[in-house]
């Protein structure tokens, strides 16, 4: 499936951080890169209608206040660095349990693991579960909070190829991480935060 249309942020401002201003096109990345305290997560949230904000975010020609949070969300979707849960298995938190199951083995994750209680996955299979239920429904943008923290070298390389899958079908992607090799990677354009005296644009 290909996407159309652009995502910005429009002299977007979050708690004491902004202003952002960008403009993604079907199939970019924007790495936002910065240290602790720098407001990455913040600048997510904004964006995914989480967190309270001043401007606008626009998403082919919509603004973000057009829409409803939960159908804003199905749309942008938002990948937290720490992912909640709330039914007792990974498959619970999965509308089609066919397309789950044709697509763990792409994260190197056992088909067992989609019906074992979610206490007892370690943290990097927690993680790349949350991955694939992020990109379920295709989202049209990704906005993924360090997505890769938790893993090894070898499931890093399996999440990074999905994650280039998705802006290869035209998705958008905003993501977080603190990897420079990952940020030269990745990013058609970059985003570098610093603490709050300073602001972030990318060209």
């Amino acid at each position: 499936m290909k996407w159309s249309g652009m995502f910005e942020a429009r002299n977007l401002h979050a708690l004491d951080f902004g202003p952002y201003n960008f403009t993604l096109h079907p199939g970019e990345c924007l790495v936002v890169t910065g240290p602790s305290g720098s407001g990455k997560s913040v600048l997510l949230r904004a964006l995914a209608d989480l967190n309270d904000s001043e401007g606008e975010v626009i998403l082919d020609n919509s603004p973000r206040r057009s829409m409803s949070g939960p159908d804003w969300r199905k749309k942008v979707r938002y990948l937290a660095a720490e992912p909640g849960w709330w039914a007792e298995t990974p498959a619970g938190h999965f509308h089609d349990a066919g397309w789950l199951s044709e697509n763990l083995a792409l994260l190197g994750l056992e088909q067992t693991l989609a019906e074992r209680s979610v206490s007892l996955l370690s943290t990097g299979e927690r993680q790349r579960m949350a991955l694939l239920r992020a990109l379920e429904d295709s989202p049209t943008v990704l906005l993924a909070d360090e997505p890769t923290a938790a893993l090894d070298e070898e499931a890093t390389a399996k999440a990074e190829k999905l994650l280039r899958d998705f802006t290869t079908r035209g998705g958008i992607l905003v993501f977080v991480t603190h990897s420079i090799k990952q940020a030269k990677a990745f990013g058609n354009k970059h985003l570098k935060l610093e603490r709050p005296a300073e602001r972030g644009n990318a060209a």
